[in-house]
C-alpha cells in the first residue's frame, strides 16, 4: 500500500508528543515548560520532583497558571516509558542511569546535563568525578547543535544538549573552522560572561543578591567543565589539534550570555570576505543572526528567545574578534532542547520557539 506523503506529513504535524520532564523545579525546567506550553505538538504529561510530588506545577511557578495543569510526580512512580520523549533537567549523573530503560521502551531522550556530552569516558570521569554507567549509549549519543549537526539529530535517540558557553563558542567559530581559516599556532581565546541563572536555582552564597549584584567576577580559571566539551568539539570541527583558552565570568544580571572570542587568522583569510562567509553559512538558519558590519550584539536583543546573534570585527594584527550573544536559558539550554526535539520528530523547527525577544 502506498501512502500519500502529504497525508503522512500532516499526520505527523498534527501529532501531540507525550513529553516527560525529569527535574522540573529548576530554571531550565521551568523554561522548558514555558516553551512547551505554546508548542502545537507538545503535551506535557509528567514533570518529576522527588521533594514536591503532588504539588501543582503552576503553584510553584505562577507564570504557568492557565498553561500547565499537571502536578509534580515522584520519579519512582512516574510512567516515563509511556512518553515519546523525556527531557532531563537534572544534575549530572541522573540521565545516564535512567536512559537505557527509556530507550528499551522506545522513548527518546534529551539530556540538558553533561552525561552524554563527552565521548571520552576518561575525560568525563575526570571532570565529573563519577563513572559513566552506560558507555554503550554514550557511543551513539548525538551532540545537539542543530546548526552544526542536524542530519545526525534527525535520526538520534539520545541527544546531548550542549552547554550554554559551548553553544556561543562553537557557532561563533564554525564558519572559520569549516574553511580552515584559523592559524592554530596561536590559541583561540574565549572570554565569556553569563547571568546568574546559569548557576541554577539552588541556594548558594555566590548567587545571593548582595553577593552577585553590583559585582562581576571571573571563575573556573583552574578548570571549568565546559572547557573539555568545547575543546573536544572544536578539534572535531577543525580536524586538527589546537589550543583553547576559556575564561567564564559571572555578571550581575538574571539571564543572558556574551562571549568575546579572539582568533588568529591564516594568511589566506586576508583574501576572504569574512562578513559574507558568515552571512552565507547561516543564511538558512533562523535562529542565528549575523549583524551588519559595525554592529555589536547586546544580551537584551535575545532575552527570552532562542536567537543567537554574532558580530565580527577585524583587527589590524591579523586577529579577528567574534562577539556572540544568546539567552543562556533558551538557546543555551531549554530552547535548544526544544529545537532538537523538533528536528528529531520531523516537526517545524521553529515550533514553540517563534518568540520575539523581550524589550526592555
Amino acid at each position: 500500500m502506498i501512502l500519500d506523503k502529504k497525508l503522512v506529513d500532516n499526520d505527523l504535524l498534527n501529532k501531540k508528543l507525550k513529553i516527560g520532564i525529569v527535574g522540573g523545579t529548576g530554571y531550565t525546567g521551568v523554561e522548558l515548560l514555558r516553551l512547551l506550553a505554546s508548542h502545537p505538538n507538545a503535551e506535557v504529561v509528567a514533570v518529576t520532583s522527588r521533594g514536591d510530588a503532588g504539588m501543582p506545577v503552576a503553584e510553584m511557578f505562577p507564570s504557568l497558571r492557565g498553561y500547565i495543569d499537571v502536578a509534580f510526580s515522584d520519579p519512582e512512580s512516574a510512567n516515563l516509558s509511556a512518553c515519546d520523549i523525556v527531557f532531563f533537567a537534572t544534575p549530572h549523573g541522573v540521565a545516564m542511569n535512567q536512559t537505557p530503560s527509556l530507550l528499551a521502551s522506545g522513548t527518546k531522550v534529551i539530556d540538558l546535563a553533561a552525561d552524554f556530552r563527552l565521548q571520552d569516558t576518561v575525560a568525563f570521569e575526570q571532570w565529573y568525578n563519577m563513572p559513566h554507567s552506560c558507555p554503550d549509549v554514550l557511543k551513539n549519543a548525538v551532540y545537539g547543535i542543530p546548526e552544526l549537526n542536524r542530519a545526525h539529530i534527525k535520526t538520534a535517540n539520545v541527544i546531548a544538549n550542549p552547554g550554554c558557553y559551548p553553544t556561543t563558542v562553537l557557532l561563533g567559530l564554525a564558519p572559520l573552522l569549516d574553511k580552515k581559516l584559523i592559524d592554530f599556532s596561536a590559541p583561540i581565546i574565549a572570554d565569556s560572561k553569563s547571568g546568574v541563572s546559569g548557576a541554577g536555582r539552588k541556594a548558594s552564597v555566590g548567587t545571593l543578591f548582595a553577593e552577585a549584584s553590583d559585582n562581576m567576577k571571573a571563575y573556573g580559571l583552574a578548570g571549568h567543565r565546559h572547557h573539555p566539551e568545547i575543546d573536544a568539539q572544536l578539534k572535531q570541527l577543525a580536524g586538527n589539534d589546537l589550543q583553547f583558552i576559556f575564561v567564564p565570568h559571572l555578571i550581575p544580571m538574571i539571564r543572558g550570555m556574551l562571549s568575546t572570542i579572539y582568533i588568529k587568522l591564516t594568511d589566506g583569510a586576508k583574501q576572504v570576505d569574512l562578513q559574507a562567509l558568515y552571512e552565507q553559512r547561516y543564511a538558512k538558519e533562523y535562529f542565528v543572526d549575523i549583524l551588519p558590519q559595525g554592529g555589536l550584539p547586546e544580551t537584551r536583543s535575545v532575552r527570552g528567545s532562542n536567537h543567537l546573534r554574532i558580530a565580527l570585527q577585524m583587527q589590524t594584527n591579523g586577529y579577528l574578534t567574534v562577539v556572540v550573544v544568546q539567552d543562556n536559558l533558551v538557546k543555551g539550554a531549554a530552547g535548544q532542547a526544544v529545537q532538537n526535539m523538533n528536528v528529531m520528530f520531523g516537526l517545524e523547527e521553529k515550533s514553540g520557539l517563534n518568540v520575539v525577544p523581550l524589550m526592555p
